[in-house]
């Protein structure tokens, strides 16, 4: 596991930056094995090719087809990514030799700015309660194990919910198991939140990668807000592949 790196602060909303007492800013710590996604869409698809292409070069095992698969599904996470107006979006690849062929660890992290819909609580209990209705719902007739939501303490911006659950993502016809982690933080006097979306196809360690998706959510500062928790308890909390 390596440590994690600081990121430079990120604009939580550029409109924002002028209201009274909300966070302009925003700081989130990634291993150091994680790289940023381009999400301009006039340089992104150059940019990933690149990027993939030396994450895998001592990986002479991975066929071409492997590689191409790898390059279009970044692609399209930040394709995706760029159309919700994500504020920033976040990736690692890492090649394992395994005894029937390569082992692929691909994981992304995409943060968000949501505004609760117009008629709806903004209580961050009653959402995550709604997300635990949703989760049921879906789940029925699925196959797939029920999904799962908490309120949890993050260290440095307070409460959160934690959404977890494995789903079906639709690739091209194909559907493809993915086990999601979504944090969501309420942005300080506001009525909005940010989300921290995380994924990844390797679902068989799907509780390890939890620990690196949860230690990233725990990292999140806003921009002067005050720490909720001695800081010294979670220098070391981060964790990375």
């Amino acid at each position: 596991m390596t440590e994690p790196t600081t990121e430079r602060p990120e604009a939580v909303e550029p409109a924002e930056a002028t209201e009274a007492a909300a966070p302009a800013e925003y700081s989130l710590r990634f291993p150091d094995s994680w790289w940023q996604l381009d999400l301009d869409p006039s340089t992104r698809d150059a940019s990933i090719r690149r990027r993939i292409e030396a994450q895998v070069e001592k990986a002479p095992q991975l066929t071409r087809e492997q590689l191409d698969g790898l390059i279009r599904s970044t692609r399209r996470i930040a394709r995706e990514a760029h159309s919700k107006g994500a504020l920033r979006a976040s990736g690692m690849i890492r090649i394992l030799r395994a005894g029937s062929g390569p082992l692929v660890l691909s994981a992304t992290t995409v943060v968000l700015r949501i505004s609760v819909p117009e008629g709806e609580s903004e209580d961050l209990a009653d959402l995550v309660m709604a997300a635990g209705v949703q989760l049921g719902t879906d789940a029925e007739g699925s196959g797939l194990p029920p999904g799962e939501v908490e309120l949890v303490e993050l260290p440095h911006a307070g409460a959160a919910g934690r959404i977890s659950r494995i789903e079906d993502i639709d690739y091209q016809g194909k559907r493809v198991p993915t086990a999601v982690r979504h944090t969501l933080v309420p942005v300080p006097n506001t009525h909005d939140y940010l989300v921290i979306a995380s994924s990844t196809p390797n679902v068989d360690l799907a509780e390890q990668f939890y620990e690196v998706f949860d230690a990233i959510a725990e990292s999140l500062r806003f921009d002067g807000q005050a720490d909720t928790t001695d800081a010294a308890d979670t220098t070391d909390a981060a964790q990375g592949k």
